[in-house]
């Protein structure tokens, strides 16, 4: 881990975190308006620039209609239908390339300057290598849409997101380094309890926004739009007759998304007891409140976009709080270790 703080490269990192949520977010939009499989090449260079004329368009067209989402989903789509989904896409495509420009000339500029010391790159350098592996993961997920079913792979596009939220909490975990002290890597601090629960309630998110993940590549969110029913049950039948349902089957998949959320709201308000209780600074208690209500927004809003059959709006505003709540997360373990080592 870094040792030197600076406050430039805190801010940078800051909107660097931003930028990918940002990003996350708006590949939920792409994912909603079943534009992502609108452009079945990857061109890293060249695809900067959209086609430019109606026969460019038309070539452009001709390539999606060979695939089978356009042959089992949308044909009969007109040009003007396609190039709004091809626009969605490209756009997403275009902020993933300056996210990556907004990480790749900073990273190099304080490192020029020995702002970050070359000892200390490694986490930097991490960074950039898992940024580069969403970008891949991002093309090998849309290809898995493009052979013979009109749908990506939901693990892959799992594994996509995942890749976005390990870059977004590395670079908020260096951010708070920079902000509060970075650690002492050879001093050994035991774990509190509330450091302990704020890691596993983080394990329980994290299993969590990857049902979302699996959720949203199987488009599960339509098995039923009743809450807390579902199907007219509570626990439908065949949920669990094998284990393999909980990776594959839509309809316990999305049984899972919707209660596995309620065991990290338990443990949100056992944590702010244990913290209250022992007298943890005022400002630890009041984020704990904070988070608390963000646990419980993000119940509601995955309840309303049940109720909503998935309405866009309601659908990313969930997304989006749940990249809140992981934000958080990752802030009370930095700051609940970082106690641990003052007691240390």
């Amino acid at each position: 881990m870094p040792t030197t703080q600076n406050r430039a490269v805190m801010n940078w990192l800051f909107i660097f975190a931003f930028v990918v949520a940002f990003l996350v977010v708006f590949g939920g939009f792409v994912r909603l308006t079943r534009s992502g499989l609108s452009i079945v090449e990857w061109n890293p260079i060249s695809g900067v620039v959209p086609p430019i004329g109606q026969q460019a368009w038309e070539e452009e067209f001709v390539k999606y209609q060979a695939t089978p989402e356009y042959q089992k989903i949308n044909t009969g789509m007109t040009l003007g239908e396609y190039q709004f989904i091809f626009y969605m896409e490209w756009i997403h495509r275009i902020i993933a390339r300056l996210a990556g420009l907004f990480y790749a000339i900073p990273v190099f500029y304080f490192l020029f300057k020995k702002i970050i010391p070359f000892k200390e790159f490694g986490i930097y350098f991490w960074m950039g290598m898992l940024f580069i592996g969403q970008a891949f993961m991002g093309w090998y997920m849309v290809y898995s849409g493009l052979i013979d079913r009109p749908a990506v792979s939901h693990f892959r596009l799992t594994v996509h997101l995942l890749f976005a939220i390990t870059l977004l909490g590395l670079a908020l975990w260096t951010a708070f380094g920079h902000k509060y002290g970075f650690s002492d890597a050879g001093k050994k601090a035991k774990w509190s309890l509330p450091s302990k629960l704020a890691f596993w309630s983080t394990v329980v998110l994290i299993i969590q926004i990857s049902y979302g993940g699996m959720t949203a590549g199987l488009k599960a969110g339509h098995v039923s739009d009743t809450w807390p029913l579902m199907l007219g049950k509570w626990i439908p039948a065949n949920l669990f007759n094998s284990w393999i349902n909980l990776l594959e089957m839509p309809q316990t998949i999305v049984f899972v998304h919707r209660w596995f959320a309620w065991l990290g709201i338990i443990l949100v308000p056992v944590v702010f007891y244990i913290v209250k209780k022992q007298n943890y600074p005022r400002g630890i208690q009041n984020g704990l409140l904070w988070l608390t209500g963000a646990a419980a927004l993000q119940i509601t809003l995955g309840i309303w976009t049940i109720l909503s059959y998935v309405n866009i709006a309601v659908a990313l505003v969930h997304q989006a709080n749940a990249l809140v709540l992981f934000a958080l997360a990752i802030y009370f373990i930095h700051r609940f270790r970082a106690l641990d080592a003052e007691k240390a």
